[in-house]
């Protein structure tokens, strides 16, 4: 129900409403223009509403009306290729209405209303279908778009055929209309039957992840980094080669010269996997840091409940967001703004609690139709000065599953990605270890074991080194420093703008075992004969 009211007072985005029958996160307009606003607390006498765009020329007195229903996203076909901004509205119909700067109060329906689609029934007239169950399935690119019941009930109509999403599809008995499209409220989960362990490997393509700190498909990873460090780079990278159905990226708060890199490239890409354009199966969500920053607390929630639509539909979805800090410090302006109590470092107190939440929405689920659908997460952050110690990032760590560690000194040396190998771990390394001894070789647990331990033994005899010098080290120590640089060198260090930027786990396989293998010759060869340049020459030796 729709309610009506004025504004009684304006604090930058935040804006206080004389609106009698407003509910907590009921979404509003705001104004002539009518600026897109959410409810977030209600007074007594009045609500408080944070406007989601820029509220330069709002004046007091100026209408405001509810729409008595929460911040929603539209899902439906047709969202796989687009841009949106943080608040789902396309960004292409925003330019090709206002020009290169988005108007305020310009709100177009996300999806495209003329397309014709040919939908395919699985049900019947006459059949009893539960909110959720699918009705019927369209063709999207190269996936098997499935649309789903809004409400349980008895279908009283249901066409077949060509359609466009301004038509419905049928009718229940209780007068409830189908229709290609659905809302859902942003911050609220969408149901499945169950959660299941994950138990499948998330291939990346990236060697050191792959290898050392393998993802699972519905897992959940962060990787922080100070500036400079290759997070925006590593996201992109997973973003085009990771084995998964669909992508969802989010730029949350990135600079709009990395974001229009970032669409520049990824538009003329083809997909390792199906050998289509890679935008076929992406989705971009972009809240640059020249936007509205309350509209960047949003983004990530949109983003997210369209990756659970996709993930109902039985498909494996990742979800990247870059930055996860941004989005924080949206969050810590919006609960300034409100004279809520700070915690550390003036971030709200609920930051923690926020954020394991979100992380909560990733998984490995049954879904209504009896598939298997995941969605997994691979969040950057980014801590001022480097210190992961600060809220955000120490918010994350309780939550995430995997912990990819990008040292500042790794950059600097030219090694990318720039994944410490001693301070990053993956908890489940162990479950996929069987996973990768079955399906690719049976040595890869023990070259994972090997790798790791020449990696640890090289930064003790490094320590040593120091005091010593090079040249006053044992003739085995010398080996195993160079050992170590090659496996840096070669294995862990892979460019993102080559034709390695992609790696398959027998490729990943193959390079290090080549690598560990001309080590155990080498070894021997300096057993056996205690010349160092002839054991190095093996080592070198391809």
């Amino acid at each position: 129900m729709k309610v009506e009211g004025r504004i009684i007072g304006i604090s930058g985005p935040t804006v206080s409403v004389d609106c009698e029958g407003l509910r907590l996160y009921d979404r509003v307009v705001v104004g002539r223009d009518r600026l897109c606003g959410e409810v977030v607390r209600i007074e007594r006498q009045k609500a408080i509403v944070q406007v989601y765009e820029n509220t330069l020329g709002l004046a007091v007195g100026e209408p405001v009306e509810g729409l008595g229903l929460p911040l929603t996203v539209k899902l439906g076909p047709g969202l796989l290729g687009n841009l949106f901004d943080g608040l789902q509205r396309p960004l292409e119909a925003l330019r090709a209405a206002s020009g290169p700067f988005i108007r305020s109060g310009y709100d177009p329906f996300p999806l495209d209303c003329d397309r014709p689609w040919q939908f395919e029934p699985l049900k019947g007239v006459g059949d009893t279908v539960a909110s959720g169950e699918p009705l019927g399935a369209v063709a999207e690119g190269p996936f098997r778009h499935l649309l789903f019941a809004p409400a349980s009930g008895k279908i009283a109509s249901l066409n077949a055929g060509e359609f466009t999403l301004r038509q419905p599809l049928g009718h229940l008995e209780d007068g409830t209309v189908l229709r290609g499209w659905q809302e859902w409220p942003a911050r609220k989960p969408r149901p499945y039957v169950r959660k299941r362990a994950p138990e499948q490997p998330l291939v990346t393509g990236q060697r050191c992840l792959d290898f050392l700190f393998p993802l699972v498909r519905g897992g959940t990873a962060i990787f922080p980094g100070g500036f400079g460090t290759g997070k925006t780079v590593l996201e992109q990278s997973l973003a085009k080669y990771a084995d998964v159905d669909v992508v969802i990226y989010v730029g949350c708060g990135e600079r709009g010269n990395e974001m229009a890199e970032l669409l520049d490239e990824i538009v003329s890409l083809k997909d390792p996997w199906t050998d289509g354009p890679l935008m076929e199966r992406t989705l971009i969500v972009a809240n640059t840091s020249n936007m509205p920053v309350a509209a960047r607390e949003a983004s990530l929630y949109t983003a997210v409940t369209v990756a659970e639509y996709y993930r109902d539909m039985g498909l494996h979805v990742l979800l990247l967001a870059d930055s996860v800090s941004r989005w924080a410090e949206a969050l810590r302006e919006i609960s300034s703004s409100l004279e809520e109590m700070p915690g550390e470092e003036g971030y709200p107190t609920y930051l923690n609690s926020r954020l394991a939440g979100f992380f909560e929405r990733a998984g490995l689920v049954e879904t209504a139709s009896g598939d298997l659908g995941s969605l997994s997460m691979v969040l950057a952050v980014s801590p001022p000065g480097g210190d992961f110690t600060e809220p955000v990032t120490q918010a994350c760590l309780r939550a995430a599953g995997a912990f990819y560690m990008l040292d500042t000194a790794l950059a600097h040396s030219r090694h990318f990605p720039a994944v410490h190998w001693g301070q990053s771990y993956s908890l489940y390394a162990s479950e996929l270890m069987a996973h990768f001894a079955e399906t690719v070789s049976s040595r890869w647990p023990e070259l994972v074991s090997r790798c790791r331990d020449l990696l640890l033994r090289e930064q003790g005899v490094r320590e040593v080194a120091e005091i010593v010098g090079l040249e006053g080290l044992q003739d085995a120590d010398r080996l195993l420093i160079r050992v170590a640089e090659r496996i840096r060198r070669d294995f862990l260090c892979q460019n993102a703008y080559t034709s390695e930027a992609f790696s398959t786990p027998e490729q990943t396989l193959n390079r290090i075992s080549a690598i560990v293998d001309a080590y155990e010759r080498a070894s021997q060869r300096l057993e056996d004969d205690g010349l160092l340049d002839e054991a190095l020459a093996e080592l070198d030796r391809e």
